[in-house]
């Protein structure tokens, strides 16, 4: 295993190029956001592709996180989220992104809610992605996950999906160390003493947000280890991991690392689960930076 460690600061030269692709009315080539629609059983999946039109080249697929939405959590003060900002500061590199609501999350609700859907579900709909955008003629084709789209991003990629680079964002690796502290361990202890796959759960989870999940769902975070199945995956690797994280410890960086026998890169910061957004952009435009450094170019 062969890691590389990459300073967590930028030069001033990127800081100032970023910073000019941050400011409201920088060029972004031709670029641009369009809603579209992923036909997919039972709920349709909505997504935004930011590509200049062409069905052609390189494109990432992003995948938000648990409870999250295709944009991902507002950043204050920037009018946008962080994946919205992480496909238009990739946009301005030639990299096309999609960008998809998992079914019963975000705007792919309706036939599925937010119950309905678990981990395995996400995989279903990552694969189907990404056939989405093989056959309109993007390649290759990239995944980023964040939190649990980064635990959904390993198990696709260990399962086979054709991807030149995997990037794990604060992923899940240890689902009963993290989830435990999403989720609280009363409802955690509940969900895994359901029998019944169907069975509800209902909890609120500590930012107010009122969900319920079925036993299946944690059926599921007792017996998957996407580190494991990620060392079915030989290409390129990205694992970023902040150290202020209260959810993922580092042994789930580590557990990933060193599950994958292929080249990569780990990235750690200073920054929280969600890349200190509270405090601006810093954070978060060098972990994309550094992303970008790790794709292959266009």
């Amino acid at each position: 295993m062969e890691a590389a460690l990459r300073p967590a600061f930028l030069t001033s030269v990127q800081a100032i190029l970023l910073l000019a692709l941050a400011l409201p009315g920088a060029a972004l080539g031709d670029m641009m956001d369009s809603t579209v629609t992923l036909p997919a059983p039972r709920q349709p999946i909505t997504a935004t592709l930011h590509s200049d039109g062409a069905p052609k080249g390189p494109a990432v697929l992003l995948l938000h996180g648990f409870t999250g939405t295709r944009d991902e959590m507002a950043i204050p003060g920037a009018g946008e989220g962080v994946f919205a900002r992480t496909a238009r500061l990739m946009g301005a590199e030639g990299f096309a992104s999609l960008r998809i609501d998992f079914r019963g999350s975000g705007d792919s609700t309706g036939a599925m809610s937010f119950a309905d859907s678990d981990i395995e579900s996400q995989v279903a709909d990552t694969l189907l992605a990404l056939d989405w955008l093989r056959r309109r003629g993007h390649g290759p084709l990239h995944l980023l996950g964040w939190s649990q789209g980064g635990l959904v991003a390993a198990l696709a990629a260990g399962r086979g999906a054709e991807v030149a680079s995997v990037s794990l964002w604060n992923a899940v690796a240890e689902p009963q160390v993290s989830y435990p502290r999403i989720l609280g361990p009363a409802m955690m202890a509940e969900g895994l003493a359901a029998r019944d796959p169907g069975t509800l759960i209902s909890t609120t989870l500590p930012w107010g947000a009122g969900i319920r999940l079925r036993g299946r769902f944690f059926d599921q975070l007792a017996h998957l280890d996407p580190a494991t199945e990620l060392a079915g995956y030989p290409g390129p690797l990205l694992v970023a991991w902040g150290s202020r994280d209260p959810l993922v410890p580092e042994t789930s960086a580590r557990r990933l690392l060193e599950s994958h026998s292929g080249p990569q890169v780990i990235y750690r910061a200073g920054f929280d689960h969600a890349f200190d957004i509270s405090q601006g952009t810093r954070a978060l435009d060098a972990l994309i930076a550094e992303t970008l450094r790790f794709l292959p170019r266009p």
